[in-house]
């Protein structure tokens, strides 16, 4: 794996801050089909990857305050792991609405690095079982493959058991 250095098309706000941060990592890219809703599924049969290393970027209210979880494509979200991990309360889904305006990606394509407002990141445990690990580049049909302790570095992620996996 190398660092990669992408047309301007590709120069997403998130591939600017690996770029500054100088990890290394990979830009995949695909065909988007328009008609799928399950983009991590999509982004790992079309990159032709186990789906154990796509990585979902969730925006989640923790106590009301924003916080990005990252999951294996193959599992959900637990919640209540997810508060005890921020030792909070509750958490709760972000509406898509407002994921979109904070994080200032759309749907199916945001990622934790390069939001327009940052939040707190924390990746399901099981990505350190992975030498790397994909998540969106911030656009659908676009994905980063990096080292999960390069990915926590530059987010200033914690890593914590969140998921429940299928």
């Amino acid at each position: 794996m190398s660092i990669a250095v992408r047309s301007h098309a590709a120069a997403t706000p998130a591939l600017r801050v690996l770029n500054l941060a100088g990890v290394e990592y990979s830009v995949h890219e695909f065909d988007h089909d328009q008609t799928t809703r399950r983009y991590g599924t999509e982004a790992a049969e079309k990159l032709g990857v186990d789906s154990h290393r796509v990585f979902k970027t969730l925006y989640i209210l923790v106590d009301g305050e924003p916080v990005n979880a990252l999951v294996p494509v193959t599992g959900q979200l637990d919640l209540k792991a997810l508060a005890g991990a921020r030792s909070a309360k509750k958490a709760q889904l972000a509406g898509v609405a407002e994921a979109e305006r904070r994080t200032g990606y759309v749907t199916g394509g945001v990622s934790p690095l390069g939001q327009r407002r940052s939040a707190p990141v924390v990746i399901d445990q099981s990505a350190q079982d992975h030498d790397t690990i994909f998540v969106s580049a911030g656009r659908r049909g676009l994905e980063i493959e990096i080292h999960p302790r390069d990915l926590a570095m530059t987010t200033n992620a914690q890593f914590a058991k969140i998921a429940t996996l299928d």
